[in-house]
C-alpha cells in the first residue's frame, strides 16, 4: 500500500567542522539553517533546508571520536534544477562559496551537470534537469 503522506528525506552525514559546512551549505545552496543541537550523547550537529520542503541536510560531529568524512565517486548530493537561469545562479554561488568543481567518474553527470566538492569532500551535482 501506498503511504499517504509522502515520507520526507533526512540525510545524515559527518563534519570536520560544522560552522565550515553550514556556511558552505547556506552560501552555496542558499540552504538554511533550521536547527542545532549540541551534545546529544556527545554529538553536535546542524540541520539544513527550508521550511516545507521534503528533505534536510545534517551535519555531525562526535565530540569524544570524530568521524572523519570518506567519500568515494558514487557518493553523491544530486540537487535537480531545471530552469537554466537558477541552474546558473546555483553554479556560480557554489564557485564563490569556494566549492571546487571536479570530473565524476560517471560522465553521465557532466552532460547536463556540474560536479563539485563542499569543505568535507562530499560531492554533488548541480543539475540543470527535472526529476526523472
Amino acid at each position: 500500500m501506498r503511504p499517504t503522506h509522502p515520507p520526507q528525506l533526512r540525510i545524515a552525514r559527518p563534519s570536520r567542522d560544522l560552522s565550515a559546512a553550514a556556511a558552505f551549505y547556506t552560501r552555496a545552496l542558499g540552504l538554511e539553517l533550521l536547527a542545532t543541537f549540541a551534545d546529544h550523547d556527545g554529538v553536535d550537529g546542524v540541520i539544513l533546508g527550508h521550511e516545507g520542503w521534503p528533505f534536510h541536510l545534517e551535519f555531525t560531529h562526535r565530540r569524544d571520536a570524530p568521524v572523519a568524512p570518506r567519500s568515494t565517486d558514487e557518493d553523491l548530493l544530486v540537487f535537480y534544477l531545471p530552469n537554466r537561469a537558477e541552474w546558473k545562479a546555483a553554479v556560480q554561488r557554489a564557485r564563490e562559496a569556494g566549492a571546487r568543481q571536479v570530473e565524476s567518474s560517471n560522465p553521465y553527470w557532466g552532460v547536463r551537470g556540474v560536479m563539485f566538492l563542499d569543505p568535507d569532500g562530499y560531492r554533488f551535482v548541480l543539475e540543470n534537469a527535472g526529476w526523472g
